[in-house]
Protein backbone atom coordinates (compact mmCIF):
# COMPACT_ATOMS: atom_id res chain seq x y z
CA UNK A 1 0.00 0.00 0.00
CA UNK A 2 1.67 3.21 -1.21
CA UNK A 3 1.10 6.18 1.09
CA UNK A 4 2.03 9.87 1.11
CA UNK A 5 2.30 11.62 4.46
CA UNK A 6 1.32 15.30 4.59
CA UNK A 7 1.97 17.19 7.84
CA UNK A 8 3.82 20.39 8.61
CA UNK A 9 5.60 18.93 11.65
CA UNK A 10 8.73 17.01 10.66
CA UNK A 11 8.99 15.20 14.00
CA UNK A 12 5.44 13.96 13.67
CA UNK A 13 6.08 12.71 10.14
CA UNK A 14 9.16 10.90 11.42
CA UNK A 15 7.10 9.27 14.17
CA UNK A 16 4.39 8.10 11.78
CA UNK A 17 7.01 6.80 9.37
CA UNK A 18 8.51 4.75 12.20
CA UNK A 19 5.09 3.38 13.16
CA UNK A 20 3.78 2.38 9.75
CA UNK A 21 6.75 2.45 7.35
CA UNK A 22 8.22 -1.01 7.98
CA UNK A 23 6.75 -2.42 4.79
CA UNK A 24 7.55 -6.07 5.54
CA UNK A 25 5.59 -5.82 8.79
CA UNK A 26 2.77 -3.42 7.91
CA UNK A 27 2.34 -3.74 4.16
CA UNK A 28 2.62 0.05 3.92
CA UNK A 29 5.28 1.96 1.99
CA UNK A 30 5.61 5.72 2.57
CA UNK A 31 6.52 6.95 -0.91
CA UNK A 32 6.52 10.68 -0.20
CA UNK A 33 6.17 13.41 2.40
CA UNK A 34 5.10 17.05 2.30
CA UNK A 35 4.91 19.93 4.76
CA UNK A 36 2.60 22.40 2.99
CA UNK A 37 -0.09 22.57 0.33
CA UNK A 38 2.14 23.14 -2.70
CA UNK A 39 4.54 20.36 -1.70
CA UNK A 40 1.63 18.03 -1.08
CA UNK A 41 0.06 18.53 -4.50
CA UNK A 42 3.44 18.12 -6.20
CA UNK A 43 4.31 14.91 -4.33
CA UNK A 44 0.85 13.38 -4.72
CA UNK A 45 0.82 14.14 -8.45
CA UNK A 46 4.29 12.64 -8.90
CA UNK A 47 3.77 9.46 -6.86
CA UNK A 48 0.02 8.79 -7.27
CA UNK A 49 -0.28 6.84 -3.98
CA UNK A 50 -3.29 4.77 -3.01
CA UNK A 51 -3.79 6.77 0.21
CA UNK A 52 -2.72 10.21 1.47
CA UNK A 53 -2.53 10.83 5.21
CA UNK A 54 -3.51 14.50 5.38
CA UNK A 55 -3.24 16.97 8.22
CA UNK A 56 -6.08 19.50 8.38
CA UNK A 57 -3.97 22.56 9.18
CA UNK A 58 -1.21 23.20 6.66
CA UNK A 59 0.61 26.28 5.40
CA UNK A 60 -0.81 27.42 2.08
CA UNK A 61 -4.51 26.87 2.64
CA UNK A 62 -4.92 23.75 4.77
CA UNK A 63 -5.97 20.22 3.98
CA UNK A 64 -9.12 21.41 2.23
CA UNK A 65 -6.99 23.20 -0.38
CA UNK A 66 -4.98 20.01 -0.99
CA UNK A 67 -8.25 18.15 -1.56
CA UNK A 68 -9.55 20.84 -3.91
CA UNK A 69 -6.41 20.71 -6.01
CA UNK A 70 -6.42 16.90 -6.02
CA UNK A 71 -10.03 16.52 -7.14
CA UNK A 72 -9.17 15.02 -10.53
CA UNK A 73 -6.94 12.38 -8.92
CA UNK A 74 -9.66 11.45 -6.44
CA UNK A 75 -12.11 11.06 -9.32
CA UNK A 76 -9.80 8.83 -11.40
CA UNK A 77 -11.74 5.61 -11.98
CA UNK A 78 -8.67 3.46 -12.62
CA UNK A 79 -6.26 4.74 -9.95
CA UNK A 80 -8.14 6.88 -7.43
CA UNK A 81 -6.11 8.65 -4.77
CA UNK A 82 -7.96 8.45 -1.48
CA UNK A 83 -7.46 10.75 1.48
CA UNK A 84 -7.52 9.98 5.19
CA UNK A 85 -7.35 13.04 7.46
CA UNK A 86 -4.96 12.60 10.39
CA UNK A 87 -5.15 15.55 12.77
CA UNK A 88 -4.78 16.64 16.38
CA UNK A 89 -8.07 18.51 16.00
CA UNK A 90 -11.37 16.85 16.86
CA UNK A 91 -13.41 19.98 16.09
CA UNK A 92 -16.63 19.41 14.18
CA UNK A 93 -15.90 22.11 11.60
CA UNK A 94 -12.53 20.55 10.76
CA UNK A 95 -14.02 17.08 10.36
CA UNK A 96 -16.91 18.28 8.23
CA UNK A 97 -14.70 20.54 6.11
CA UNK A 98 -12.36 17.80 4.89
CA UNK A 99 -15.15 15.26 4.43
CA UNK A 100 -17.03 17.75 2.28
CA UNK A 101 -13.75 18.22 0.42
CA UNK A 102 -13.59 14.53 -0.45
CA UNK A 103 -11.62 12.80 2.31
CA UNK A 104 -12.76 9.23 3.01
CA UNK A 105 -12.15 9.38 6.74
CA UNK A 106 -10.82 11.32 9.70
CA UNK A 107 -8.78 9.99 12.60
CA UNK A 108 -7.05 11.87 15.40
CA UNK A 109 -3.38 11.68 16.28
CA UNK A 110 -4.13 9.61 19.37
CA UNK A 111 -4.63 6.60 17.08
CA UNK A 112 -2.24 3.67 17.48
CA UNK A 113 0.09 2.58 14.69
CA UNK A 114 -1.79 -0.70 14.26
CA UNK A 115 -5.15 1.03 13.99
CA UNK A 116 -3.72 3.58 11.57
CA UNK A 117 -2.48 0.85 9.26
CA UNK A 118 -5.92 -0.77 9.41
CA UNK A 119 -7.56 2.58 8.62
CA UNK A 120 -5.26 3.08 5.62
CA UNK A 121 -6.21 -0.28 4.11
CA UNK A 122 -9.91 0.28 4.75
CA UNK A 123 -9.85 3.72 3.13
CA UNK A 124 -7.97 2.31 0.13
CA UNK A 125 -10.83 -0.13 -0.35
CA UNK A 126 -13.40 2.67 -0.31
CA UNK A 127 -14.58 2.44 3.29
CA UNK A 128 -15.23 5.50 5.43
CA UNK A 129 -13.17 5.49 8.63
CA UNK A 130 -13.57 7.76 11.66
CA UNK A 131 -12.22 7.98 15.17
CA UNK A 132 -14.90 7.38 17.83
CA UNK A 133 -17.51 10.16 18.09
CA UNK A 134 -16.29 11.99 14.97
CA UNK A 135 -18.70 10.08 12.73
CA UNK A 136 -21.56 11.75 14.60
CA UNK A 137 -20.38 15.17 13.43
CA UNK A 138 -20.55 14.04 9.82
CA UNK A 139 -23.95 12.37 10.16
CA UNK A 140 -25.40 15.44 11.86
CA UNK A 141 -23.91 17.79 9.28
CA UNK A 142 -25.14 15.91 6.23
CA UNK A 143 -28.54 15.19 7.77
CA UNK A 144 -29.15 18.90 8.31
CA UNK A 145 -30.20 21.20 5.50
CA UNK A 146 -29.53 24.28 7.60
CA UNK A 147 -26.26 26.12 7.13
CA UNK A 148 -24.24 26.44 10.34
CA UNK A 149 -24.57 29.83 12.03
CA UNK A 150 -21.78 32.32 11.44
CA UNK A 151 -19.83 33.28 14.54
CA UNK A 152 -17.97 36.45 13.65
CA UNK A 153 -15.84 36.33 16.80
CA UNK A 154 -14.72 32.77 16.12
CA UNK A 155 -14.07 33.57 12.46
CA UNK A 156 -11.44 36.11 13.55
CA UNK A 157 -9.27 33.28 14.84
CA UNK A 158 -6.93 31.19 12.73
CA UNK A 159 -7.27 27.39 12.78
CA UNK A 160 -4.23 27.09 15.06
CA UNK A 161 -5.63 29.72 17.42
CA UNK A 162 -8.88 27.74 17.62
CA UNK A 163 -6.94 24.60 18.54
CA UNK A 164 -5.11 26.44 21.31
CA UNK A 165 -8.37 28.00 22.49
CA UNK A 166 -10.06 24.62 22.88
CA UNK A 167 -7.15 23.10 24.76
CA UNK A 168 -6.89 26.10 27.10
CA UNK A 169 -10.62 25.87 27.75
CA UNK A 170 -10.24 22.17 28.55
CA UNK A 171 -7.72 23.02 31.27
CA UNK A 172 -4.48 22.06 29.52
CA UNK A 173 -1.28 23.75 30.73
CA UNK A 174 0.89 25.57 28.18
CA UNK A 175 3.48 22.77 28.22
CA UNK A 176 0.77 20.16 27.57
CA UNK A 177 -0.61 22.19 24.66
CA UNK A 178 2.87 22.58 23.21
CA UNK A 179 3.38 18.81 23.33
CA UNK A 180 -0.06 18.08 21.91
CA UNK A 181 0.35 20.45 18.96
CA UNK A 182 4.08 19.87 18.38
CA UNK A 183 4.91 23.55 18.92
CA UNK A 184 6.97 25.46 21.50
CA UNK A 185 5.62 26.87 24.76
CA UNK A 186 6.53 30.34 23.51
CA UNK A 187 4.40 29.79 20.41
CA UNK A 188 1.49 28.68 22.60
CA UNK A 189 1.85 31.87 24.64
CA UNK A 190 1.81 33.94 21.45
CA UNK A 191 -1.36 32.21 20.24
CA UNK A 192 -3.08 32.72 23.59
CA UNK A 193 -2.19 36.42 23.55
CA UNK A 194 -3.57 36.74 20.03
CA UNK A 195 -6.80 34.96 20.99
CA UNK A 196 -7.32 37.16 24.05
CA UNK A 197 -6.68 40.28 21.98
CA UNK A 198 -9.01 39.30 19.14
CA UNK A 199 -11.83 38.26 21.49
CA UNK A 200 -11.23 41.22 23.82
CA UNK A 201 -10.82 38.98 26.85
CA UNK A 202 -8.51 39.50 29.84
CA UNK A 203 -7.43 36.03 30.99
CA UNK A 204 -7.79 32.28 30.46
CA UNK A 205 -10.74 32.09 32.86
CA UNK A 206 -12.76 34.48 30.71
CA UNK A 207 -11.57 32.56 27.65
CA UNK A 208 -12.83 29.29 29.15
CA UNK A 209 -16.24 30.79 29.87
CA UNK A 210 -16.38 32.18 26.33
CA UNK A 211 -15.54 28.81 24.78
CA UNK A 212 -17.93 26.91 27.06
CA UNK A 213 -20.80 29.24 26.18
CA UNK A 214 -20.24 28.40 22.50
CA UNK A 215 -19.90 24.66 23.20
CA UNK A 216 -16.36 24.58 21.83
CA UNK A 217 -14.90 22.62 24.74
Amino acid sequence: MRVVLVDDHRMFRTGVQAEIGETARTGVEVVGEAADVDQAVTVITATRPEVVLLDVHLPGGGGVEVLRRSASMMADQDRPVRFLALSVSDAAEDVIGVIRGGARGYVTKTITGTDLVDAIFRVSEGDAVFSPRLAGFVLDAFASTDAPPVDEDLDRLTQREREVLRLIARGYAYKEIAKQLFISVKTVESHVSAVLRKLQLSNRHELTRWATARRLV
